[in-house]
């Protein structure tokens, strides 16, 4: 009488070890990449709060250093931390009306994915907050930049 096989054979079990780990290969850095897209969201609606406050204190001031003071953070309130962003902060120059604000969002050192880790998401106006750019079409860089693959599609 003939034995019935019963199970799988080591060869079997190999080839489906080696799928596995050939899946994994590919998935982890995808995974990883959408979790350091998802942490930067953050610093974008952080940042993206400042855009309408902004333009109304240049409306309201005519200025983005009104008596020779740049406009803070404490200025206009909000925001200023979340979980993956350390601190927001404001860069003013050059001069009105053709100044330039930048609004930066610094990310964590810790606690973030390591590829933006410490780095700077920044948007900025030249125009008094009408028209804003971020990324790459930003107009000032930031110290530590984002790469691309990271910032939302419109700063790409």
């Amino acid at each position: 009488m003939k034995q019935m096989q019963q199970g799988f054979t080591l060869i079997e079990l190999m080839i489906v070890v080696a799928i596995i780990g050939i899946l994994a290969a590919v998935a982890i850095p995808s995974y990883q990449d959408y979790t350091a897209r998802a942490q930067v969201t953050e610093a974008v609606s952080l940042s993206s709060q400042y855009k309408t406050a902004l333009a109304e204190w240049f409306s309201d001031q005519g200025s983005y250093s009104p008596g020779g003071t740049d406009v803070t953070v404490a200025d206009i309130g909000g925001t200023t931390q979340g979980k993956y962003v350390n601190s927001i902060s404001f860069s003013v120059t050059g001069s009105d009306p053709t100044g330039t604000i930048s609004v930066i969002a610094t990310m964590k050192p810790t606690g973030v994915n390591a590829n933006i880790a410490a780095s700077e998401f920044i948007l900025t106006t030249e125009d008094g907050g009408r028209t804003w750019q971020c990324g790459s079409n930003s107009a000032v860089q930031p110290g530590t930049p984002l790469l691309d693959k990271y910032m939302p599609g419109t700063c790409k």
